[in-house]
């Protein structure tokens, strides 16, 4: 009785409840999201909290969450997400990239996953970003709309099948001498064809990184380029109308190499600088070449490069698309997208190849820039990464219709070099081997992004250098066809530019011609000193009249030997600060900077940068202010804090020995250039120079440069350095010294010049009255200089 009255009673509270509609209860979602923000080496969630982008719709980016199968992304106007203005579902990889542009405006975005069994989990935090106005449209189309973009005959790399005819009739007009230069080299490649026997492999008693494994290393990429690149170009050549014969000698070639242990000597693993340029030069010449091949010799290429692709894609995915941070990888991943192309329907893995690529240019790449058109590691690299880059950027767009220079940083690419290397400029700023790089080496890759962009300043900035270097080669011939540019001079730019992301500043007065220029360049990145971006935070260059004055040091002889890591890694190697001898972090990602100000113009420039966090708890601040009173005097105010007494100090490097007469009179002179280097502060320095490298390069590598060191006399806790350079052109003579006086609060300093003199006040923070030299204020830096009668005030 009692269990039936009971019965009634929960069957009328169950009716009871839903007949009020109350929704019925779900499980609680069995995952949570992890949110830990991005650490060292990790790419992060993109878009950033509060992130103005200038690309729709952007590409998203989230933490690998541990038991996901799938993701759902979802994007809303509102934060609650009320109302759902995009969404997707399904998406394989932590990135993401519609389809469809989205608006311009405030948004927030935010992502769930589910695993192989349905379950799913929470929402992530919501995180709001904004689409500027105008921001460049670049969606990317979703997997299967892409891949079917992609010809499904051959040609597919460069050009697609329905161009050769149009190709073949300029080979014989307007291309006829870049044709006819591809003749010839494929003359000499009958005449003398490369060796195509397997590579060796290393000994196994050599040891690595020796000269005689560098040798073998280095070696197996000129012998594998020889090769293939060789293969390639007799190959397209016979397709735009060559003869036979050399279709027939890059079969052979292919062949050959097809042969070669796939995961051997030039096997990505063993050696990616042999496996890289083996996978992207057999795949092009297996596209141009395919009509001569066998069905036979077909499936051999496909089940060689089926190893090599996959070797590849295991290594890349899925790490690169959240630990990006990689030097090679970031031009592996594009060459797989060519190797993706190549054989999308002949090998079973190619269309998610070619997808891993197209997501990673959307989503991740380039990872050492920002939006404004830097790169953290430097000239060198810069010209050999975008190089490459190139041939991924003219792939994608013949196959794939994806306009890479629609994406902000390839939209401002090109004023990088121009901001650094004003044209007649000697010296490549900071970075691996860019030590002794000159500006007209930026013209063969000037040339082709200006032709790509269609840009005027770039184009400039190429025919004042004597215009394009000819590309003989096959890919030079087909942007032979790409419609010429109108060059524009930079008259109406700004002579100055920071490049935020990669915390490196250009402080120039002339971008026209280097012989009239006189240029700063400033580094404190949020990169650290990771890959090869490994100069010091805070650090600064000084060019002058087209020379080079005070430089970073050192020359790689291979990269990671005892000189390369012990002085072209240590902060003693730049133009920086040292703390009882002792540097900032070495080649890691913690040793970070900021340019936490930058400020331009007509008469004055000034950059301040932040790296106490660099040197790993030594110090607890350095804050360094450059003020260029342009073109004549560059003062450099440094704050330094640290936790207890300590000697700091203060380096500078130059090409050739300085002169040092006194502390107020340090000369260094460089061709055309000179500068006077007066350390106005503190007073009691002692001054010390050597040409000594710690330790020295190899061997093999000539070189002598100069390291001078200013020391304080005493220890102390805290240290103001305050040094002004004086540049001016080596067959005049320098006479000016600057003043300084010790005020309530700061200095006074007076720095005379041609046409009349400047005169500063310096704190060490802003917000405290300071009087001096008929100037008040509160700011760090308070100043008035005066010229052919005009006075100018600045504060900062």
């Amino acid at each position: 009785m009692k269990f039936a009255v009971m019965m009634s009673r929960f069957t009328l509270c169950v009716s009871l409840f839903l007949s009020l509609g109350a929704a019925p209860i779900h499980a609680a979602a069995p995952y949570e999201i992890d949110e830990t923000p991005a650490r060292e080496k990790e790419w992060g969630f993109r878009p950033a909290v509060d992130e103005t982008l200038h690309e729709t719709p952007p590409g998203f980016c989230w933490r690998p969450q541990r038991g996901a199968a799938v993701y759902e992304l979802q994007c809303s106007r509102e934060k609650d997400f009320a109302r759902i203005g995009y969404q997707a579902d399904g998406i394989e990889f932590n990135v993401h990239a519609p389809a469809e542009t989205l608006p311009e405006g405030e948004w927030y975005w935010r992502f769930r996953f589910r695993d192989k069994q349905g379950a799913e989990s929470e929402w992530s935090l919501p995180r709001r970003f904004t689409i500027a106005p105008g921001a460049n449209e670049l969606p990317l189309p979703a997997k299967a709309d892409l891949l079917a973009r992609i010809p499904t005959e051959h040609p597919r790399l460069f050009v697609r099948p329905e161009e050769i005819a149009e190709y073949r009739r300029r080979a014989q007009s307007d291309l006829k001498p870049r044709f006819d230069a591809l003749v010839d080299q494929c003359e000499k490649l009958i005449k003398n064809p490369p060796p195509t026997s397997e590579p060796p492999l290393y000994p196994d008693d050599v040891e690595r990184k020796s000269e005689e494994w560098r040798e073998i290393w280095w070696g197996n990429r000129t012998y594998t380029i020889s090769a293939l690149n060789g293969a390639a170009t007799l190959a397209f050549t016979r397709l735009i109308g060559g003869k036979e014969e050399y279709g027939q000698l890059a079969k052979r070639i292919l062949m050959d190499c097809a042969e070669w242990n796939p995961t051997g000597a030039t096997g990505f693993r063993y050696n990616d600088e042999a496996g890289m340029p083996y996978n992207y030069y057999f795949s092009r010449t297996y596209t141009f070449v395919n009509d001569l091949l066998s069905e036979a010799e077909k499936e051999k290429c496909r089940a060689v490069m089926r190893i090599r692709g996959q070797e590849m894609y295991d290594h890349l995915y899925p790490k690169q698309f959240w630990t990006p941070y990689e030097s090679h990888a970031n031009r592996a991943w594009h060459f797989l997208g060519e190797v993706g192309i190549a054989f999308l329907g002949e090998i079973p893995e190619a269309g998610d190849w070619a997808w891993f690529a197209a997501n990673e240019f959307k989503c991740v790449y380039p990872v050492w820039s920002d939006s404004d058109g830097g790169w953290h590691e430097g000239n060198s690299y810069w010209n050999s990464y975008m190089a490459r880059f190139t041939w991924w950027a003219d792939v994608m767009r013949v196959a794939m219709g994806i306009d890479a220079f629609k994406k902000p940083y390839f939209a401002q690419v090109g004023y990088y070099p121009l901001y650094l290397m004003p044209p007649g400029t000697q010296g490549g700023g900071f970075g691996d081997l860019n030590g002794y790089r000159k500006s007209e080496n930026n013209v063969p890759l000037m040339s082709i992004l200006a032709a790509q962009a269609r840009n005027p300043y770039w184009e400039w900035y190429v025919e004042t250098q004597g215009g394009p270097t000819e590309d003989n080669g096959y890919i030079g011939f087909i942007r032979g066809a790409l419609p010429q540019v109108e060059p524009k001079a930079p008259t109406g730019l700004p002579t100055s530019r920071a490049f935020h992301g990669v915390g490196q500043a250009m402080l120039n007065t002339n971008l026209l011609d280097a012989k009239d220029n006189v240029e700063v360049v400033f580094k404190s990145s949020p990169f650290g000193t990771q890959s090869h971006g490994y100069e010091s935070q805070n650090s600064f260059l000084l060019y002058a009249f087209g020379e080079r004055l005070f430089i970073r040091t050192g020359r790689r002889d291979i990269y990671g030997s005892p000189h390369h890591q012990n002085w072209m890694w240590h902060t003693k190697s730049t133009n920086c600060v040292t703390i009882n001898g002792e540097g900032q972090i070495k080649h890691s990602a913690a040793a970070v900077g900021e340019i936490s100000r930058f400020e331009t113009g007509e008469y004055v420039d000034y950059v301040e940068g932040e790296a106490g966090q660099a040197y790993g708890g030594k110090l607890e601040r350095f804050t360094r202010r450059i003020l260029f009173i342009k073109p004549y005097a560059v003062v450099v105010f440094d704050t330094l804090k640290a936790p207890k007494p300590v000697s700091f100090e203060w380096r500078l490097h130059a090409v050739n020995e300085m002169k040092v007469h006194s502390a107020l009179d340090v000369r260094e002179v460089n061709g055309a250039a000179a500068c006077k280097v007066s350390f106005l502060w503190p007073r009691d320095l002692s001054l010390s120079q050597t040409d000594r490298f710690d330790p020295p390069p190899r061997e093999r590598i000539k070189l002598v440069e100069y390291h001078l060191t200013a020391t304080p006399e005493n220890r102390s806790e805290t240290q103001n350095f305050v040094t002004v350079f004086q540049p001016y052109r080596s067959s005049e003579t320098m006479d000016r010294t600057p003043s300084i006086e010790e005020i309530a609060g700061g200095f006074a300093v007076t720095v005379p010049t041609p046409d009349g003199e400047t005169k500063l006040l310096l704190q060490n923070d802003a917000g405290t009255l300071i009087e001096g030299l008929g100037l008040k204020g509160e700011a760090s830096v308070i100043g008035a200089l005066s010229r052919s009668g005009e006075r100018v005030s600045f504060e900062y």
